[in-house]
């Protein structure tokens, strides 16, 4: 079957359409229902998937979102690419409400999700560095204002961090903090696609300035405020994305007998 779609852009909060005119895919995952069914029309001349993160409607809580099978729903379309917006909070001064940052590295403080397709075997994926270089460059050649570079801390979630752990994050230099980076990274790479943050810095975190911690909606405001910014530096980078073929995102996995299945178009099966 040939590929519906090879790029995708996985939505966050306040982002829950990115395609006009769009045909929708139900698609079933052997771990469950993914969080909407996949949008997929042209943007810059190619074929893009769109998938809202947490729901069409906010249905899902960052720490209730069914990662594996949007990954899994993704690749089974034939992407090979993934463009992830994301609202984040910034720990530092390094990053102000309004910056657009493609981080390089990740930490990874979540506790209860499930975060690999890994079940049985021995299969260890190499992370050193989480995110697509190719991918992030398209990202950050978009638009001048963007910052490369950073690292963004994922926690459990719902709730915001207290001061005193915000504090810490901020000591140990990381710059940004997030609730939907982890597990999606790791399982993006596990599935063999080409992957990239785009953080929208919407508040500083409760450790990182005086008065009150962060609140929602706040952060809703000034991500709904960037969507029209958004949503033209993701056209400009998808117009500019590089062939993915021989990505060591893509070619990790070579010579090594995984014990999960990936699908879609071009992808070896276990």
């Amino acid at each position: 079957m040939p590929a519906v779609a090879e790029v995708a852009v996985i939505g966050g909060t306040g982002f829950y359409s990115f395609i006009e005119d769009p045909t929708e895919h139900v698609v079933d995952t052997p771990y469950g229902a993914p969080s909407a069914p996949i949008a997929v029309g042209t943007v810059a001349g190619r074929q893009v998937a769109f998938l809202p993160r947490h729901g069409q409607h906010h249905d899902f809580p960052p720490h209730l979102i069914n990662y594996r099978a949007n990954l899994w729903a993704l690749s089974s379309l034939g992407v090979r690419q993934v463009l992830a917006p994301c609202a984040v909070g910034g720990l530092r001064d390094t990053v102000a409400p309004g910056d657009v940052v493609v981080p390089d590295q990740l930490v990874d403080r979540t506790l209860t999700r499930t975060g690999s397709f890994v079940e049985s075997g021995a299969v260890h994926l190499p992370f050193a560095d989480p995110y697509c270089p190719g991918v992030s460059t398209a990202i950050a050649d978009a638009d001048p204002s963007i910052t490369r570079g950073g690292t963004m801390v994922v926690i459990e979630g719902p709730r915001f961090s207290t001061r005193a752990e915000s504090q810490h994050y901020a000591a140990q230099g990381w710059d940004l903090i997030n609730m939907t980076g982890a597990p999606e990274a790791a399982l993006a790479r596990e599935m063999r696609l080409c992957y990239a943050a785009i953080a929208l810095v919407t508040d500083m975190d409760a450790g990182a300035e005086s008065g009150a911690g962060v609140g929602q909606e706040e952060v809703f405001a000034l991500f709904k405020a960037n969507l029209e910014r958004l949503t033209g530096l993701l056209t400009r980078a998808i117009d500019t994305l590089p062939d993915p073929t021989g990505c060591s995102c893509a070619t990790w996995a070579d010579g090594i007998d995984l014990t999960y299945d990936i699908p879609g178009p071009g992808q070896d099966r276990a």
